[in-house]
């Protein structure tokens, strides 16, 4: 296998590379993803491995060398493919410096990688487990298939008033879609990075003409927001946050169906909620994702999971050291610093 750094013509056209892996193509594997990691510290690295295109972050670690992480990759479907690609991969990022690379490929999670000699580790991307919304069908045949609660929620926001529009991504829209978002995360105890992450962020794939901002109103009062991104055939809930004090029930679902009704028109088959508690936690309240579950789980009663993240280890010496120690360290450390997340 014959990897190698992309050419400019390759990078210029990065989205269609990704777009034609094995696993039809992650978002966060896109040409945006890396854009927006760059302007946050990051060096990227487009990375070609024969025709399977790869997105990785770069970062030096003193006294280590460089870790390299594929956001949601490499695009990978089998096992197989995962195993030719290994090797090459950690022979080529050797040659350039790098002790480990983390990977985050959307195999089932009832896939060891640990028989490829690779190290567990946490996952950075919230959707290691999630929930997917099939919608291929009619509009109609979608929301029939909805469990009976989710189904009922649309309905009753509609009937009580709630209306749903698609907003632009202005500072504006963006503050108050943060604000909504700081709420929430506090409410159901998850982090989230600082204003100016986001309303870059969005900005970004508006711009690209993949994101959409998306508002629920009740009797004047924006109470749910949501932003959405289409990429290929899949569209993924990136954000979403509603007021903790529910005026208006169903809001936050007619809202997702309104996302849904967008996503089809843009062209997408199945649309990723984007985080859910792993399955064996799906129905303990004391998982952080419990309430966030609950709400995803009324478009899908089935929870999709992952492998999760591996360390494919370059330096084995070194990557052991960063996996079980260094890594957590400067983790905290970054998150003391500059109050956001290293990745």
């Amino acid at each position: 296998m014959n990897v190698r750094f992309a050419n400019d013509t390759e990078v210029k056209n990065w989205n269609k590379h990704i777009l034609s892996n094995p696993d039809g193509g992650n978002v966060f594997q896109g040409y945006e993803f890396a854009e927006q990691k760059k302007s946050a510290g990051w060096t990227i690295r487009y990375i070609m491995a024969d025709k399977l295109a790869i997105t990785v972050m770069e970062k030096p670690v003193p006294g280590f060398g460089k870790v390299w992480y594929a956001p949601k990759g490499p695009g990978v479907k089998t096992l197989t493919e995962l195993k030719k690609l290994q090797k090459p991969l950690a022979d080529f990022a050797r040659t350039h410096g790098v002790f480990t690379i983390k990977i985050e490929p959307e195999l089932p999670h009832t896939v060891s990688l640990g028989s490829l000699g690779l190290t567990k580790t946490r996952p950075i991307q919230q959707n290691n487990a999630t929930v997917l919304i099939d919608i291929s069908p009619d509009l109609e045949t979608i929301l029939k298939n909805l469990p009976q609660k989710g189904r009922h929620a649309v309905r009753r926001a509609e009937r009580d008033g709630v209306t749903v529009r698609q907003v632009p991504a202005t500072d504006k829209n963006c503050l108050t879609m943060y604000t909504l978002f700081k709420e929430t995360a506090e409410g159901a105890r998850f982090g989230i990075r600082p204003a100016d992450y986001y309303r870059t962020f969005y900005q970004r794939y508006e711009a690209a003409g993949l994101g959409q901002l998306f508002f629920a109103e009740y009797e004047g009062q924006v109470v749910a927001g949501a932003f959405a991104i289409c990429f290929g055939k899949k569209s993924t809930y990136k954000d979403g946050a509603s007021i903790r004090k529910r005026t208006a029930y169903g809001a936050s679902h007619l809202l997702q169906w309104q996302v849904i009704k967008w996503a089809k028109e843009q062209g997408a088959l199945v649309h990723d909620l984007c985080g859910a508690p792993p399955i064996a936690h799906g129905k303990d309240p004391n998982h952080p994702y419990y309430g966030i579950g609950l709400f995803k789980t009324s478009f899908n009663k089935e929870i999709t999971e992952y492998v999760g993240a591996y360390e494919i280890p370059v330096r084995p010496a070194k990557s052991k050291l960063w996996t079980n120690y260094a890594e957590k360290i400067l983790r905290r450390a970054y998150y003391k610093k500059y109050h956001e997340s290293y990745y």
